[in-house]
C-alpha cells in the first residue's frame, strides 16, 4: 500500500511557507529540527496527532530531525506508564512515514553545563537510516545546565528568589484589566539570590516557602510577563532523574531552553501559547545566547466533535470507569483509536487533511470515519461472521458433507484473490436477516421465500422450527445447488443475498460493537458530560466467524462483510478465545 503522503507531494500552510522561506534563505545550515514535547500526564489523544504530523512531516520534507522530548518538569503529575504509552504511540503513528527523522540520543551521558558556550552538541545529528535507537529526550536530562542557566539569570540581575506564598504571588500578580505590584523581595542583592537559591536546591527549604522569579515587568499588558515563576521547590522523587533534585523549573522557562539545547529551529506550539511567546523571547535573549535562537509558532488546535480533548475529563472517564482505560476503544487516545483497529495511514491523512490554521474550530468526526472506511475498504481482507446467530438446517445437505465454495479476499484489488469456504448441513444465519412476518420489500429469508447465501447457492424456507415456548430454534430449508457459480442456472437471480458461516466448522467469539461515546458534537460544552454519555457506546455479542479468522492476529483488519470493519483486541483475544472490536460501520449511522 502506498504511502498516503508521498514525499513529492507535501501539504501547503503557513507554516511550510515560513519554513521554505527559511530554507531559501540558508538561515539553518545544520538543517531544520522540529520537536514534539508532550508532558507525560495522560496518553496522547486526536489533538496531539496534528502536532506530531505537523513536526515530524516538516522534518521528514526538508530530511531534518525531529526530537520526541518529554518536558517532564512535573513530578506531581507525571508517571512512567504515560512515558511508555506517548513513546509506543508516536512510533506507531510516525512508523514507515516518518521514523527516519525521528532525533535520537547520542551515546554517552549528558555532561554539565558550566558555560553557555558549546551546548549545540550535546546530541548527535539525525540517525543514519537503518539506526535502531529511538531513545526520546527529557527536559529532566537538562535540569543541571538548566539551573546553571538560572544562576547566570540571577548574576544579569534578571531574576530573584521570592517569599511569597503561592497565594500571595497569585494575589500580587493583579489581573489583566489591573497591574500587579512588585513583590517585597524583588530587589534582593544578587549575592544573597544567589545564595537562597543554591540553598533551595540543596534541600533547605519546605515546599511553597520560596521560588525564583523572573524580573521583568509586574505591570505589563501580558500578565506572563509579571515576574513569571521560574523555579519551585517540589521535594517530590522524579520517574526519570530519581531523587536528585528537589527544584524543578516552570513550563516556560525550561522549554523554551530545552529547544536551545537540542537546536531547534521551529518550535511549533498551539493557539494558547500566542502569549506566552513573549516569555519565551525574553528568556533566550536574557541569557545572551551565543548562536542562532529557535524562534516559536502558533497553529491552532484540532477539535473534532463528539469527543473531549481535555486530558483532566479524559482521565475522570478512566477515573470513574465510563471506559475501561486510557486505551478503550471509545476513547479518543491513539491508544484507544489503535486498539480499536483505527491504521496510522487513516489516522495521518484524517490529520493532515484537516489542515494547519490561526482560527480554532470544530471538525467532523464523521470526516474522520469516511477517511477511516475508505482506508480500510481499500486495504482490509473480507471474511464472514454472524454477530446474532440463528441456526439454519439445509436438508438436502447430507450430515458430514461440505460443500466447497470460493469466496473473494480483496475485491478491490486489481488481481483479487479467493479462499475456500464450505456449505454445510448446518450453517448460522443473521437473527435480523429473516422475518417471520416481514415488514413490505423485504427481500432477506421468509416463509416462501428464497434468498441467496453469498458465495453459496439460493436456498429456499420450507419450515420454521420452534420450542414449547414458541421461540424460533431452527429454520430449514432447501439449498438450490445448481445455482452455485459454475452450475447450469447460477445465473438465477433473487433480490436478497445473506452472508451466513458453516455451524459445525465456525468459531464461537466475542465482538464488541463500539460506536461515539458521547450523544452530542460538543459534549465538553455541557455542564455535566457524563449525562450526554451514549447508553449504545458498546454492545457486546456473541458471535460466530469463519474458520480462517480465529488465527487473525492484533493490528489486521477485516471486513465482517455487509456488517462493517473489525479487528482482533489486542488486549483481550487470547487464542481459542478471540475477542474482536468493531472499527467502524461500513456507513454513517449518525447522519441526519
Amino acid at each position: 500500500m502506498s504511502d498516503p503522503l508521498p514525499p513529492d507531494t507535501p501539504p501547503s500552510d503557513f507554516i511550510r511557507d515560513i519554513v521554505a522561506q527559511h530554507v531559501a534563505e540558508n538561515r539553518y545550515p545544520g538543517g531544520i529540527v522540529t520537536r514534539f514535547p508532550p508532558e507525560p500526564n495522560g496518553y496522547l489523544h486526536l489533538g496531539h496527532a496534528r502536532a506530531i504530523c505537523l513536526n515530524f512531516g516538516i522534518a521528514r520534507e526538508y530530511r531534518g530531525r525531529c526530537n520526541l522530548r518529554f518536558d517532564d518538569t512535573n513530578p506531581v503529575k507525571e508517571d512512567l506508564e504515560y512515558v511508555e504509552a506517548i513513546t509506543a504511540d508516536i512510533k506507531w503513528l510516525i512508523a514507515g512515514w516518518a521514523d527516519h527523522c525521528l532525533g535520537v540520543k547520542a551515546k554517552g551521558d549528558l555532561p554539565n553545563a558550566q558555560t553557555l558556550d558549546g551546548q549545540r552538541d550535546y546530541y548527535a545529528a539525525p540517525a543514519a537510516a537503518g539506526a535502531t535507537a529511538t531513545e526520546p529526550f527529557f527536559a529532566s536530562d537538562y535540569f543541571e545546565p538548566l539551573y546553571q542557566f538560572a544562576l547566570e539569570l540571577i548574576k544579569r540581575g534578571k531574576a530573584y528568589v521570592c517569599d511569597l506564598s503561592p497565594e500571595d504571588t497569585d494575589l500580587y500578580r493583579g489581573a489583566p484589566d489591573k497591574p500587579g505590584k512588585d513583590s517585597p523581595w524583588r530587589n534582593r542583592p544578587v549575592e544573597e539570590n544567589l545564595d537562597l537559591f543554591q540553598r533551595m536546591r540543596a534541600g533547605e527549604f519546605p515546599d511553597g516557602t520560596r521560588s525564583l522569579r523572573a524580573k521583568i515587568d509586574m505591570a505589563s499588558p501580558n500578565v506572563w510577563l509579571r515576574d513569571p515563576l521560574l523555579y519551585r521547590i517540589r521535594h517530590v522523587a522524579h520517574h526519570h532523574a530519581g531523587d536528585s533534585w528537589c527544584i524543578y523549573p516552570l513550563y516556560d522557562y525550561a522549554h523554551c531552553l530545552s529547544d536551545y539545547l537540542e537546536g531547534v529551529t521551529h518550535s511549533l506550539c498551539s493557539l494558547e501559547f500566542v502569549v506566552h511567546r513573549p516569555l519565551y523571547d525574553w528568556v533566550l535573549e536574557a541569557l545572551g545566547l551565543p548562536r542562532p535562537l529557535p524562534h516559536q509558532y502558533e497553529f491552532s488546535k484540532l477539535i473534532p466533535s463528539y469527543t473531549l480533548m481535555s486530558k483532566r475529563n479524559l482521565l475522570r472517564l478512566v477515573q470513574e470507569k465510563v471506559v475501561s482505560g486510557w486505551d478503550d476503544p471509545r476513547m479518543p487516545t491513539l491508544a484507544g483509536l489503535r486498539r480499536r483497529g483505527i491504521t496510522a495511514p487513516a489516522l495521518r491523512r484524517f490529520v493532515i487533511g484537516t489542515g494547519i490554521t490561526t482560527y480554532e474550530g470544530t471538525v467532523d468526526i464523521a470526516v474522520m470515519e469516511h477517511v477511516v472506511r475508505d482506508e480500510l475498504n481499500r486495504t482490509a481482507a473480507r471474511r464472514l461472521a454472524v454477530l446474532r446467530p440463528l441456526k439454519l438446517v439445509l436438508t438436502n445437505i447430507a450430515p458430514g458433507d461440505v460443500v466447497p465454495c470460493q469466496a473473494t479476499n480483496n475485491p478491490q484489488d486489481e488481481n483479487p484473490t479467493t479462499r475456500s469456504i464450505n456449505l454445510t448441513r448446518e450453517v448460522f444465519i443473521e437473527e435480523d436477516d429473516f422475518a417471520e412476518v416481514p415488514p413490505p420489500k423485504y427481500f432477506r429469508l421468509k416463509p416462501g421465500g428464497e434468498v441467496r447465501l453469498k458465495y453459496a447457492c439460493i436456498i429456499q424456507l420450507d419450515e420454521i422450527v420452534k420450542d414449547t415456548a414458541g421461540a424460533i430454534t431452527e429454520l430449514r430449508c432447501t439449498a438450490q445447488l445448481d445455482t452455485r457459480a459454475g452450475e447450469p442456472n447460477s445465473a438465477k437471480k433473487v433480490k436478497g443475498t445473506i452472508h451466513w458461516v458453516s455451524a459445525p466448522e465456525s468459531v464461537a467469539a466475542e465482538v464488541r460493537l463500539y460506536d461515539r461515546l458521547f450523544t452530542v458534537p460538543e459534549p465538553g460544552a455541557e455542564a455535566d458530560f457524563f449525562k450526554v454519555i451514549n447508553p449504545h457506546s458498546l454492545d457486546v455479542v456473541r458471535a460466530r466467524l469463519e474458520p480462517a479468522l480465529a488465527a487473525a492476529q492484533p493490528g489486521e483488519s477485516f471486513q465482517f462483510e455487509r456488517l462493517g470493519y473489525f479487528t482482533p483486541d489486542a488486549v483481550d483475544s487470547k487464542p481459542g478465545a478471540p475477542v474482536f472490536n468493531r472499527t467502524i460501520t461500513l456507513r454513517d449511522t449518525w447522519a441526519k
